[in-house]
């Protein structure tokens, strides 16, 4: 019935007024393209240009203040769109070196590319946003329509009590329970790692088998391991799409607790389209990536994941071209038997799958709602290790399986997947911008050819034109200059991985991420010698150029424009050496903002308490109205009991300890540290963590502030001076202060040769692994 229904949409005969409404739309719209493309070439002088850019930005300005919509934002894009056009129509025309002088077109030109490579993805990222769709809730189906879920869990080295904590979360989502079945998938306990050479590692490999297997028993959930650790997490989904028959797979990663509601804000969609594969939910955070954590912004800024999953996959959705993120996801069973199962050619298996099933005629689906709540990289050298992977495998993907080239796939849905797989490129024509000042500092070499006349009429009309547009667009999930310093910070590591993708696209292997590692010190991250290398050389070409401008007999403008250049390569390197210039992080475990009741229990007394924040590592309590009794002192051995929000549900006491007292004039604060938990005592937890989602959409909307571009440059200025400073101090007065041991997580390949284990060559000994299904062969594609 779904599909005779979209079909008879499909076919459904237009009346003669909604075709004639449509050719009235097409003619406004070419006669748009042809104002925008006359106004472009428009020969005028350069005070004219000047003048026309100021006042194409006051009327930009004014509709951004009052973030009007509607026919505004169309002439708002289109005054944009002419201003930018009119800058890369006089870089084109008349800002090239001679095509003689080789010395100088080769670095020119080159330049060049690398400006119109940004043009062409602002282009495209306005395309892709220019009308994002925000979904409506999904159907709420009766219990005996709602298909069999089957979670999987990947998991390769993280700790129990981690594992513990999202198993619980997942066990407490609002489903019937007959219908849902979760699987532990544990590649770090395979029969492959429990004979590996080094008997420690081995030992190692085993006690964790035996430990998650333990772990899952109690939980009631299903525990699936497998011979030899193949494709990485790709091959680990697929070994337990074989052992397991639910309609719809759920994937959340190991360290992402979803909310009770996840199911029931997202199953519906599969009910409204037989042919959706995919219900995509945003990924939230509750604990600082390595940027927020040493700038000090993770309160109050927009995350950096923000941008994406609040503007751009929304408007991805809007062209059927939202993608899997590997967690936080349902994906049709049937859709992925049709593909042979999640794929692994690439190291990066969520986007590769989806590209896959696009091709295949299946729609996705993006749900603006944090669903889950889940931890991020806070080590610089995780940080990279991750975005090194992201960076690699979509590099990957773009050589291997070409969406330009892809059959089956909409225009509309290759510029979406070009989109995601151009950008990871920005550290290409990022090193270009970073290295071209210094040809003419250094070496007088004439690349761009302007005045400062020019410079300001054009070049400066565009950058305003630009952060105009991305403050209007994305001014509540990004502020202003704060791309600038995530991709520079990347850009040093992230140059060398694509050219060996490019080298050689299928040697790249998956680097499992290492996330909640603590900090124990103020230090300098073991990857900030490139950064202090690269700081200093910019601030020499600075202080060369202001050398020559002073020394040379004729006023250089060109020097001037150049050194204005390294000035601003300065400013961002001056906030990369306050990235790289880790704070010590006290807290062992990230802490979510809750508001829930509670019962603090000791030595036979019961008290009702608030519950202000929590971890997988203990909690802050208050006390209404006063203080706990005299006995519940500093290290005060007691139970809490969380009041469940659910009348028909109920969690064990969680043994506590009282760490600390803390008065804030109003109320007493108690901070209580768990102890001796057992699986079944991360219920409790679990459920004061993550058993309402509106505490996760609270924490995003309270940092969705927007920042306008004057104070946001200002801010931008302020933490580069401030935090080099504070860099150079690490440097100077921390140089016996050892980083951490952490690395960006280990190796595995992505593809291994099959047959006997390294070491042994014989079949692992028959270790217990837990099932809940019949395995049963999924169709090869192709």
């Amino acid at each position: 019935a779904t599909d005779r229904r979209y079909h008879d949409e499909k076919i459904k005969p237009t009346t003669f007024g909604e075709r004639l409404a449509k050719a009235f739309f097409l003619v406004g719209w070419v006669a748009l393209g042809a104002a925008i493309v006359g106004l472009t070439t428009w020969p005028i002088s350069t005070q004219a240009q000047f003048t026309l850019g100021l006042a194409g930005l006051a009327v930009m300005t004014m509709i951004r203040k009052l973030r009007l919509a509607g026919v505004w934002r169309t002439t708002f894009l289109a005054l944009g769109t002419t201003m930018i056009l009119r800058y890369v129509y006089w870089r084109t025309t008349t800002t090239l070196p001679p095509v003689h002088d080789l010395f100088n077109f080769i670095p020119g030109f080159t330049l060049y590319i690398a400006e119109l490579y940004c043009v062409m993805m602002f282009f495209i990222s306005m395309f892709i946003i220019a009308d994002p769709i925000n979904r409506k809730p999904p159907p709420q189906l009766p219990e005996d329509r709602l298909p069999a879920v089957d979670v999987f869990i990947p998991t390769y080295n993280e700790g129990a009590d981690l594992l513990a904590a999202t198993v619980a979360a997942a066990t407490q989502m609002d489903y019937p329970k007959e219908k849902l079945n979760i699987y532990l998938l544990d590649d770090g306990g395979t029969d492959q790692k429990c004979n590996q050479s080094d008997p420690e590692k081995a030992a190692e490999a085993i006690a964790r088998r035996a430990e998650l297997q333990s772990l899952c028993a109690e939980m009631g959930i299903g525990y699936i391991t497998r011979a030899r650790n193949e494709h990485a997490k790709a091959g680990n989904m697929n070994n337990a799409l074989v052992q397991t028959s639910g309609e719809i797979i759920v994937v959340f990663d190991a360290d992402h607790a979803p909310a009770r509601q996840f199911l029931r804000e997202t199953v519906g969609y599969f009910s409204q389209d037989r042919r959706l594969f995919l219900v995509q939910t945003p990924h939230f955070f509750i604990n600082p990536d390595p940027v927020e954590k040493n700038l000090q912004t993770f309160d109050r800024m927009p995350s950096e994941n923000e941008m994406f999953y609040g503007t751009i996959q929304k408007g991805l959705d809007k062209w059927n071209g939202a993608f899997f993120c590997g967690s936080a996801a349902l994906i049709s069973r049937r859709a992925l038997e049709s593909v042979g199962g999640f794929s692994g050619l690439s190291i990066t298996e969520d986007c590769e799958t989806a590209l896959d099933l696009h091709q295949r005629g299946w729609n996705s689906l993006y749900v603006d709602k944090p669903l889950i709540a889940g931890l991020q990289p806070e080590s610089l050298v995780s940080f990279i290790g991750q975005r090194s992977r992201w960076c690699r495998g979509m590099v990957q993907i773009l050589v291997l399986k070409n969406p330009l080239l892809a059959r089956n796939i909409s225009m509309k849905q290759r510029i979406c997947y070009v989109s995601s797989m151009f950008y990871w490129l920005f550290p290409i024509p990022r090193m270009i911008f970073l290295l071209s000042p210094f040809l003419y500092i250094f070496f007088s070499m004439q690349i761009f050819q302007a005045n400062a006349q020019e410079f300001f009429a054009y070049v400066s009309i565009y950058m305003l034109t630009h952060m105009t547009i991305q403050n209007y667009l994305h001014g509540s999930t990004r502020w202003p200059w704060v791309s600038e310093a995530y991709e520079y910070v990347q850009t040093l590591y992230l140059v060398k991985g694509i050219w060996g993708v490019l080298m050689n696209p299928r040697k790249p292997t998956f680097n499992v991420t290492a996330k909640g590692l603590t900090l124990d010190n103020d230090h300098l991250s073991e990857l900030a010698w490139p950064y202090f290398a690269m700081f200093g050389l910019i601030l020499t070409s600075l202080i060369v150029a202001v050398w020559r401008f002073m020394a040379e007999n004729e006023v250089n403008e060109l020097l001037l424009i150049v050194g204005g250049w390294s000035f601003y390569n300065l400013i961002i390197a001056g906030v990369a050496l306050g990235i790289v210039a880790e704070r010590r992080e006290r807290r062992k475990t990230p802490r979510l903002v809750i508001d829930r009741q509670g019962e603090l229990a000791a030595d036979g007394v019961t008290v009702p308490v608030r519950i202000a924040d929590c971890s997988i590592g203990g909690m802050r309590v208050t006390v209404p109205g006063g203080r706990l009794p005299e006995n519940f002192g500093r290290g005060t051995k007691c139970e809490l009991t969380v009041v469940s929000l659910r009348p028909d549900f109920s969690t064990e006491p969680v043994p506590c300890t009282i760490q600390n007292v803390s008065n804030n004039g109003s109320a007493a604060s108690y901070g209580l540290e768990f102890r001796n938990l057992s699986p079944r005592h991360f219920r409790g937890v679990a459920d004061a963590m993550y058993a309402d989602m509106a505490v996760f959409e609270q924490f995003r909307s309270s940092r969705r502030a927007i920042k306008g571009i004057t104070m946001g440059t200002l801010q931008f200025f302020w933490w580069s001076l401030h935090h080099s400073i504070r860099a150079f101090y690490y440097a100077i007065a921390l140089r016996g202060v050892a980083p951490p041991k952490a690395d960006s997580g280990e190796q595995l390949p992505v593809t291994e040769a099959k047959g006997g284990h390294p070491a042994t060559h014989e079949p692992a000994p028959p270790l217990p692994v837990l099932t809940q299904a019949q395995a049963r062969p999924i169709p090869t594609a192709h």
